[in-house]
Order: structure tokens, then C-alpha cells, then sequence
């Protein structure tokens, strides 16, 4: 059977569209070296790495800011913290790459857009791991005062175990527990408070318990804060993206959040009163401590915001001034003026 020329071009065209297995392409325009530099930055979250500031209450509040030792050994935890929070932030961009490619932000992130290869990211755990053994045996060798802790271990040995409780418990979080409702938001709160304990025990101070009981309510009320952002934002898409927003509603948040913000309040007042290692001087930092968490309450209920408190802090100028001022006071009280 005699064809033309045209048609036999077209036959073997489609033969040859079906008999070829369809690959794809790679990218004509991979990113440089320099892009994926940038993005492995982005990707360990400097702007989070705020939150590991919690490492230096224990120093401000017994006094301790402005003797040498006690500060580098809580400078060196604060870096082994970053270190440490940088890696649970890979590992989560790790196993949640599928679900944050159909996220209306988390979409852009560095491996969920692709920018950032994955065997990056995966060596990139590693670097930081061993980053943070390092400074953490550092700390074996950076001279202490007076070990409150000996009997227990000791300074150094509670640090290591208190860091590496953090790192069990974020793996845990971001494996299973982030599933459990209420249980994955405690965990965001025990996380703040073990960066606490671990900036006492390097030092090693001993601080009132009311300061962590801010901690955990504040920390509570931040999470369940980013839960209802959550919801907002996503609306009736939240299930499919998180399924442990299936089971938390906006009243319900609003409740909690309303019962965490009084603790909130009530036991900083409280600190400032009765607390062991506390000042009835710093009675006068209650008013910023009261506009800042009002000033959030805001920001969540009005600007529908609160889903990145760290960026908040770093982004809303009226919750940044209160901290500043609330630090400047309590600096001043402890410090410059005449102890009573």
C-alpha cells in the first residue's frame, strides 16, 4: 500500500509518540549554587531562631547577665538551641513536603517549591547534629561557678540531657504526637520550657517556678493562637492539609486561648509579687507584658494574623516596643538600681 509523503510522516510521527515512554524534562534553568544557598538558609529558619532567646531568662532574672562565664556558657547554649531548632525545622520541611506543596504559603518554602534539592536538606541535618554535639562538649570545657547542680550530675551533663530531650521530643512531634489533639500544641509549650530549664542549669541558677509557668501558658497561648490562623486561613481545606485541625473548631480555640491568656497574666503578676527570684520592683513591667499580650489578641482576632509569632515580633512595631521596653525595666531594676 502506497502512501504520500506527508502521510507516511504523519504514521511515523504517532508510532513514534507511542512506542517513546513519556519522562520529564528536566529543569532548563536549575538553580545556582548561590540560589540554593539562599534557600538552604531560609530553610533552617533564622527568623524562628528568636523563640531560643527563652535560653537567656535564667541569666537575666538571677542576675547573672553581666558576669563573664555565666554569659558565655548561655551564649553557647543559645547557639547549640539554634542549631538544634534549625534541624527539627529541616526534618519537618522533610516529611511534610508533600502537604506543603498544596498549602496556600508553606507552597513557597524551599523544598516544597523545589528550589532546594532534598539530599541538601538530608546533608544539611547532619551538619547541624554534629554542629551541636560539638558545642555542647564545648561546654565541658568553659569554666562554671559553683555547681548547684553537682549531685544531679552536674551543669554541663543536665544541659546535654535537657538539649537532647528537646531533640526526642521535637522528632516525636514531628513524627506522631504533632497528631494527638491539645498534645500537639503541649509539646510546643514543654519545648519552651526545657529551653528554660536548659538556660538555668548552664549557667547554673535556680529561678522562680512562676517564670516557668509564663512560659508554658504564653507558649500555650501562642500555639493555640496559630491553630485558629490555621482554620481562618484554610478554612474548610484545614483537614486536608493538617488532619489534627479536623478536630480543634475557632470556638472552641477562642475558649482555651481565653483561659491560657489569664494564666498568662496572672502568673507573671504573681512572679512579680511572691516569686523566689523575683523583685516587687518589677510590678511596673505588668503594663507592657499586659499590652504586648493584648496586642496579640488583636492581631489574631482583628488582623486575622498569629500563624509565625516570631514573625510578628519582628514585624509588628507596637509588640517589638513593648518587649524592648519590658527589657530595658527589668534590666534596670535588676541591675541598676540599689537592691532593696
Amino acid at each position: 500500500m502506497t502512501i504520500n509523503k506527508d502521510g507516511q510522516s504523519v504514521v511515523e510521527e504517532n508510532e513514534q509518540t507511542l512506542s517513546t515512554p513519556t519522562v520529564e524534562t528536566p529543569d532548563p534553568t536549575p538553580a545556582s549554587f548561590f540560589t540554593r544557598l539562599k534557600a538552604l538558609i531560609a530553610l533552617m529558619r533564622p527568623k524562628q531562631w528568636t523563640k531560643n532567646g527563652a535560653v537567656f531568662i535564667g541569666l537575666v532574672f538571677a542576675s547573672e547577665l553581666f558576669h563573664l562565664y555565666p554569659l558565655i556558657r548561655a551564649i553557647v547554649a543559645f547557639i547549640a538551641f539554634c542549631l538544634v531548632s534549625s534541624t527539627i525545622y529541616v526534618l519537618n520541611d522533610l516529611l511534610d513536603i508533600e502537604k506543603d506543596r498544596v498549602h496556600p504559603t508553606k507552597r513557597f518554602r524551599p523544598l516544597a517549591s523545589g528550589v532546594l534539592p532534598t539530599s541538601w536538606a538530608k546533608a544539611t541535618l547532619v551538619v547541624l547534629l554534629g554542629m551541636c554535639a560539638v558545642l555542647t562538649f564545648l561546654l565541658f570545657l568553659i569554666p562554671s561557678p559553683p555547681d548547684i547542680y553537682r549531685s544531679l550530675g552536674g551543669a554541663n551533663v543536665l544541659f546535654a540531657l535537657s538539649i537532647a530531650a528537646y531533640l526526642v521530643l521535637m522528632i516525636l512531634y514531628n513524627t506522631h504526637l504533632k497528631h494527638i489533639v491539645l498534645i500537639d500544641v503541649f509539646c510546643i509549650a514543654a519545648g519552651f520550657v526545657l529551653r528554660i530549664i536548659a538556660g538555668t542549669v548552664v549557667i547554673p541558677v535556680v529561678i522562680s517556678p512562676w517564670l516557668y509557668l509564663v512560659t508554658c501558658f504564653l507558649s500555650l497561648f501562642m500555639g493555640f493562637g496559630k491553630r485558629r490562623h490555621e482554620l481562618v486561613l484554610l478554612q474548610g481545606q484545614a483537614g486536608s492539609h493538617r488532619k489534627i485541625l479536623k478536630e480543634y473548631s475557632i470556638p472552641m480555640l477562642d475558649q482555651m486561648i481565653t483561659v491560657v491568656v489569664s494564666g498568662t497574666l496572672m502568673s507573671y503578676s504573681l512572679y512579680t509579687v511572691q516569686g523566689q527570684t523575683g523583685n516587687h520592683r518589677l510590678m511596673i513591667t505588668v503594663p507592657f507584658v499586659l499590652y504586648g499580650v493584648f496586642r496579640y489578641l488583636y492581631l489574631v482576632y482583628m488582623r486575622m494574623d498569629g500563624g509565625s509569632p516570631d514573625e510578628i515580633l519582628l514585624r509588628d512595631r507596637h509588640i517589638l516596643a513593648a518587649v524592648l521596653l519590658c527589657v530595658i525595666t527589668v534590666i534596670t531594676v535588676l541591675y541598676l538600681l540599689p537592691q532593696p
